[in-house]
């Protein structure tokens, strides 16, 4: 039998990393190395950065774009260890500078760690290529708590990603991000998306394909932000040596080919 696989979190304070905690604690096979959060921050079981580097086989970080990067930098100084990376609304130079570390460890690094996310990410591709934007307009819609800083949320981006892949172009020359005043008709081919924050929402997402006398929506809603917890250990363990490289959760359920 293998040795568990020991898992660090970053950010253990916050309401992401006791989720992680949980998730760790609670799966066969993973044990919680360490735990820590910025400097300065006290608690009791809380290490430093660089001890909990120390301690681990993989380090778990849903934190922010500014400590990802940093966090990213340390690990790929000392050759390790492997990355679980879930912050969103990282830009995309500091994501760039992020996946540079991928060149001397294995990383996971994506905008939504569920397994039914996923999926759809795999649904929506297929029906763009099928529904073409002749026909079809493609709408976006997310929604989440109000304490949620970035939008369009990662996930939302992934699966606007998803659709341009399936219809060949790139997401930045037909993603449409606001609408406002006299905005014109809408041009062919426009990727549009739309966002609500408020409450304690956790989650939800969904892709529209509007036609004129038919519309098809691919849902999800996250119900608890364990899900996505669960999915970033499951990542961990995945990812615990295996070969540098970037990688995502595509690769992590074997969704790739």
């Amino acid at each position: 039998m293998s040795a568990p696989v020991r898992i660090a979190i970053a950010g253990a304070l916050g309401r992401m990393g006791m989720a992680l905690i949980q998730a760790v604690e609670a799966r066969e096979g993973a044990v919680l190395a360490a735990r820590f959060d910025r400097p300065g921050l006290e608690a009791e079981g809380l290490v430093s950065r660089d001890e909990a580097l120390d301690l681990c086989d993989v380090v778990i970080d849903f934190t922010t774009p500014d400590a990802s990067l940093a966090l990213a930098q340390a690990c790929m100084a000392r050759g390790g260890p492997a990355l679980v990376i879930g912050a969103t609304g990282i830009p995309a130079d500091k994501l760039a500078q992020i996946h540079k570390a991928a060149e001397v460890l294995p990383m996971v690094q994506t905008g939504n760690f569920s397994l039914g996310v996923n999926m759809l990410m795999g649904l929506v591709a297929q029906a763009a290529r099928a529904l073409g934007p002749q026909a079809y307009d493609v709408e976006v819609f997310e929604a989440h708590h109000k304490r949620k800083v970035d939008a369009p949320s990662g996930t939302a981006l992934m699966l606007g990603e998803a659709a341009a892949q399936g219809r060949g172009v790139a997401l930045s020359a037909v993603a449409r991000h606001a609408r406002d005043g006299i905005t014109g008709a809408r041009p062919e081919g426009e990727i549009g998306f739309s966002v609500m924050r408020g409450g304690g929402i956790v989650g939800e997402h969904s892709v529209s394909f509007i036609a004129e006398d038919e519309i098809l929506t691919f849902s999800h809603s996250a119900r608890d932000r364990g899900l996505f917890a669960r999915g970033a250990v499951e990542a961990a363990i995945w990812l615990a040596g295996k070969p540098a490289g970037a990688y995502d959760m595509q690769d992590v359920l074997g969704l790739k080919g």
